[in-house]
């Protein structure tokens, strides 16, 4: 009865199982766990920036930082750190009806992830480059560039 080509009734049976074992499965609804590497986007930056500088907000705080550089909505902040919630890149604290918002890493650490990212994908791996482009792109004032040299004496000191 076997066709080439015909799958065999036991491979019909698995494949029709994992389908209905896969659609008839309960939907996770937990937020998903804080991972190392999510990296914010821009509009999520602007967010981690205000809680960084403020600490531990509500929404109306944070909407009325950002609303003095943007025109946007309260609710569109509300929504954003519900995805932030959702994605472990803030938390949530409820007291007595009201939500504050904290973030979950530094911004040392935010900045880590961001930077480990750009430099393995647009610079190689290469710290050297980084540091050129960064230095070629934007003019770097005499105290910047003091500090820069007080870095890279520590970091030979370190070294030797």
């Amino acid at each position: 009865m076997s066709q080439e080509g015909a799958k065999p009734i036991t491979k019909i049976f698995v494949d029709y199982y994992e389908t209905y074992r896969i659609f008839s499965s309960p939907l996770n609804l937990e937020p998903l766990p804080m991972s190392p590497v999510t990296r914010p986007t821009d509009a999520e930056l602007a967010i981690l920036r205000v809680l960084w500088e403020r600490g531990p907000s509500t929404v109306r705080q944070v909407f009325e930082v950002l609303s003095e550089e943007k025109d946007l909505g309260y609710t569109t902040v509300l929504k954003m750190l519900q995805i932030m919630t959702e994605k472990g890149l803030v938390q949530r604290e409820i007291t007595d009806r009201v939500h504050t918002f904290s973030t979950t890493q530094t911004q040392t650490q935010t900045q880590q992830t961001l930077l480990d990212d750009l430099l393995d994908k647009a610079f190689g791996g290469s710290s050297k480059s980084l540091v050129m482009q960064a230095l070629a792109t934007r003019k770097t004032s005499k105290t910047e560039l003091a500090e820069i040299r007080k870095m890279l004496d520590q970091a030979e000191g370190r070294k030797r």
